[in-house]
């Protein structure tokens, strides 16, 4: 599979789908991998040109030591949009995904055909409780974090229903190098992109979980009351919608695609 080099980091990438297709970027979750769309791959493949990668320093992609910024983040979007010969694409991002979305909205807007926001805030937690998560990361490891997400990913219930999935997640989750996980909280730290958001006038579906602890509805909420061209979506879910809600997730987001 193709990569392409960037500040000091190596993002591998992926396209599938027709190559007339109207391209789709997919940008995953803090602590996961480019895997976890691939509950919406049977919906898109067909119709979409779809462009996956892994965020620098997961999965198949690699990263220089140090801390991540949502701006660079961004860039590795764009890089890997110029790479596979995409001027524009709708753009569909969770978590870390959905604001980096959010920063390319508000910095390449030509970039962006339409862009889904899903499980994400303009403002994820804060400074401090980011501060701690690195701290306490760095003392108990992967594999502690792992076990301290799949409760944010997952409902209780979805996890007795499906514990192969809750336990292939947990997986991916411990095998993310730790500097990689740190440097991405970090950015997650540092980024707050509330006061630019009347800037986005792409057409937005922001998608939420009723269940989810990270990202609320109410944050949810806040993203379409504030960007102009913006619709809300709740699913019975946790952080991971598209996970724990597949063909729900997928009717809501190819319905916006085609529209």
């Amino acid at each position: 599979m193709p990569d392409v080099e960037i500040d000091g980091a190596r993002i591998w990438y992926t396209v599938t789908g027709p190559e007339n297709g109207p391209p789709v970027l997919l940008l995953h979750s803090l602590g996961t991998t480019h895997e976890l769309w691939d509950p919406q791959m049977p919906a898109l493949r067909d119709s979409f040109r779809v462009i996956r990668y892994d965020l620098r320093g997961h999965g198949r992609s690699t990263a220089s030591p140090g801390e991540f910024t949502i701006e660079q983040l961004g860039r590795d979007a764009l890089a890997v949009l110029d790479a596979s010969g995409v001027q524009s694409a709708a753009v569909s991002g969770i978590s870390i995904g959905g604001v980096t979305g959010i920063w390319l909205g508000q910095n390449a807007s030509q970039r962006v055909s339409r862009l889904v926001l899903a499980n994400t805030a303009a403002r994820i937690g804060t400074s401090e409780s980011w501060s701690e998560r690195m701290r306490a990361v760095r003392e108990g490891g992967m594999k502690e974090a792992a076990d301290l997400a799949m409760p944010r990913w997952f409902t209780d219930e979805f996890r007795e229903r499906r514990p192969d999935v809750a336990a292939r997640f947990h997986a991916i989750a411990s095998s993310c190098p730790l500097e990689s996980y740190v440097g991405a909280c970090a950015a997650l730290r540092d980024a707050d992109l509330r006061r630019d958001l009347h800037r986005i006038m792409t057409p937005t579906l922001v998608v939420a979980g009723s269940k989810d602890p990270s990202t609320t509805v109410l944050d949810g909420a806040y993203l379409r009351d504030n960007i102009p061209k913006a619709e809300l979506e709740v699913l019975e879910a946790a952080h991971l919608s598209n996970v724990e809600r597949p063909e729900e997730f997928s009717a809501v987001l190819t319905e916006f695609l085609f529209s």
